[in-house]
Parts: C-alpha cells; sequence; structure tokens
C-alpha cells in the first residue's frame, strides 16, 4: 500500500481500521459504517473523547492509544481537522488516510502522501466495499 493505491487496492490490504469521529449514534453515518466494517471481518478502533464502547468496541481518545499497527485511518470529521489527523496517522506509522464524503483537504493530501502513505478523500468505505466487490480483507501490512 502506497501514495498511489486505489480505495479497493487499500481496504484488500486493510485488516485494522482506526474510525476517527466513530459515534454510538445509529443515526450518525460513522456508526453505519462502522457496524458494516465490523461485519465484513475489520477491526475497527473508535477513536473520539470520552471513551465508552461504539457497537462492543472500546473507544480511545486518540491514534496513540491503539496498540498494535493501524493500517487505516478512516475520518468522519470536518475538512479543518484533516491536516492534524494526517499528522498523527503519521506518527502512528499508519497505511493509509481515508476521508469520508464532505472532508477534503489538500494539506491533509500532502501530508499523508508526502509521508508515503496512501489517502483517499470525499469517498464512502462502504460504498467502495460494496461497489468494488473488494474481496476478504488480505494479510496484515508491514
Amino acid at each position: 500500500m502506497g501514495p498511489d493505491s486505489t480505495p479497493a487496492e487499500i481496504l484488500g490490504q486493510t485488516c485494522v481500521i482506526a474510525m476517527i469521529g466513530a459515534s454510538p449514534d445509529p443515526a450518525k453515518p460513522s456508526y453505519g459504517v462502522m457496524e458494516y466494517l465490523l461485519a465484513q471481518g475489520y477491526r475497527v478502533v473508535p477513536v473520539r473523547p470520552g471513551g465508552g464502547e461504539v457497537l462492543g468496541q472500546a473507544v480511545v481518545g486518540s491514534l496513540a492509544e491503539i496498540d498494535g499497527p493501524i493500517h487505516m485511518v478512516d475520518v468522519f470529521r470536518n475538512s479543518d481537522a484533516a491536516p492534524g489527523i494526517a499528522e498523527e496517522a503519521v506518527a502512528v506509522g499508519a497505511g493509509a488516510l481515508w476521508l469520508q464524503p464532505g472532508c477534503i483537504s489538500d494539506e491533509a493530501s500532502a501530508i499523508a502522501r508526502g509521508a508515503g502513505l496512501a489517502f483517499v478523500q470525499d469517498v464512502c468505505t462502504r460504498q467502495v466495499h460494496r461497489d468494488q466487490g473488494v474481496g476478504p480483507i488480505g494479510p496484515p501490512i508491514s
């Protein structure tokens, strides 16, 4: 996985997803996407302030609190937050940064791609997984 990876390639090489902005509210898009990704066999770690659980998964306050590799950081935040999240993703050695629909940031793209991360913006992970026929998740990336 690298800066030129397609969205389907990213999902095919991902096992662990850190979801920034995961919500315990079933009416929120992040809840539905997280529920879908969990059902597909991904490990999804919700990242949000306040602790607790989302869909039975323990919430962490930051990417740095996640034990083990983070293959993809999936962002449900506004565009203004994206550059800081990109810097965090680089700092923890994530493989990809994925900004959900409505989240667009040239600065986050430059940070992520400049550090060798795969990058996607303004696209839904669930939609790509469904539409692209992404197969079973691949082996963890190094």
